[in-house]
Formats: structure tokens, C-alpha cells, sequence
């Protein structure tokens, strides 16, 4: 493969090749040494303006070595020590970006990334928010005794 700890499609490492005409993609990063995961999406192209230029140029994104976006989940990357700790899985690819943006809210909903957790009570998705809008603060219950919604 081309590049380091590839993304897997389909039981497969995905590569450059297998870009087609997709936007974008919702993936899944597990940390293979406490189980959390994290669930978003990632363009394959970037639009970027070229010093000088007037028109935009589409190129190929950093999707190959992108880990996400979240601070904690970089963190432990960081802390791990090898990105091999952590498996990249493609859920899903998409055509355009408004599908692709649509997947991953819904994702993120049906996983319940706010409030799921592991066996030893801590949150079992790195993700503490939906659209900015839904926090994990309000809707988990990790390290809190409450009994009512209020």
C-alpha cells in the first residue's frame, strides 16, 4: 500500500485508485488499545487557491494521513506512540458532499455517540458533540448520579 496504516473498504485497504468519483467518505477510527472510536467524514478533494491565482484548483486532500479532527483522539495518538494502534475503517463513500454530511449526523445518531460507554464507564466514542449542537454533556452519564431527564 501506498501509504501508512490504510484506510479499510470493504475488508480492504482503500487507495487512490478507488477514488472514482466520490466526494467523500464516513469512517470509524478504533483504538485498538481501549476500545474507544471515533465516527466522521472526510472529503477526498480540497478547493484551494493557489498563491496568485484567481480560480481554485481541486486536488486530492490529506485523507490518507487524516486521523480526525478530534483533540483527545490526536492525543492519544500521540500518547500510543504508533498509529497502528488505531484502525481506520471506511463505513460508507459518497458522491456528494451533502450526502456524505447527512451519513455522518446519522451515524452519530445511531451509535449513540454521546452516550455509549465501556464496561469501565468512560464514553465509548471520542466524539463529545453532534453538529455542535448536541453536547455529551447533556446526554451522557459518565461519572454523574442522576436520575431524572431535567
Amino acid at each position: 500500500m501506498s501509504y501508512e496504516n490504510p484506510w479499510i473498504y470493504l475488508e480492504r485497504p482503500f487507495s487512490s485508485d478507488d477514488i472514482d468519483d466520490f466526494y467523500g467518505f464516513v469512517y470509524n477510527i478504533t483504538n485498538l488499545i481501549n476500545g474507544r472510536q471515533y465516527i466522521g467524514r472526510k472529503y477526498f478533494w480540497s478547493y484551494r487557491k493557489p498563491p496568485g491565482k484567481k480560480r481554485k484548483v481541486k486536488q486530492e486532500s490529506d485523507w490518507k494521513k487524516y486521523y480526525g479532527s478530534c483533540p483527545e483522539l490526536k492525543e492519544d495518538i500521540k500518547s500510543a506512540g504508533n498509529k497502528i494502534f488505531f484502525k481506520r475503517e471506511i463505513l460508507s463513500l459518497h458522491k456528494t458532499k451533502g450526502t456524505c454530511n447527512y451519513e455522518e449526523t446519522k451515524q452519530l445518531f445511531l451509535n449513540n455517540v454521546l452516550s455509549e460507554s465501556l464496561d469501565n464507564g468512560a464514553p465509548a466514542y471520542y466524539n463529545s458533540n453532534i453538529l455542535g449542537r448536541y453536547m455529551r454533556k447533556d446526554y451522557g452519564n459518565f461519572g454523574r448520579n442522576t436520575d431524572s431527564d431535567t
